[in-house]
């Protein structure tokens, strides 16, 4: 399995948690890690859940919908025009490991 590396690529409203440029990663496809302590926020992991096992083995982001390259894109369920809350929009890419 590969780590991969997700990153904030865009919010959408407010979100109390994230901001355009934070990362963690998941590493060995179950270990979620940050190199700074950033937070991680529940409701986001409900939209990366479903892909991660997935693409931490390799299944490219085309065949699962989720991006015409190596890169996948995944949002956070939170709808902000309605709770004035934030939608994240969320990069993941498998890190090469050497």
């Amino acid at each position: 399995m590969c780590d991969l590396q997700v990153r904030v690529i865009e919010v959408r409203g407010h979100c109390p948690i994230y901001k355009k440029g934070d990362a963690f990663t998941i590493a060995k496809g179950y270990i979620l890690k940050t190199d700074t302590g950033q937070p991680i926020c529940m409701h986001s992991l409900a939209s990366i859940m479903p892909y991660y096992v997935a693409l931490s083995r390799g299944i490219p982001p085309k065949e699962l919908d989720l991006g015409n390259g190596e890169k996948a894109y995944v949002q956070c369920l939170d709808p902000y025009e309605f709770t004035n809350g934030g939608t994240v929009i969320f990069e993941i890419r498998r890190e090469t490991n050497g």
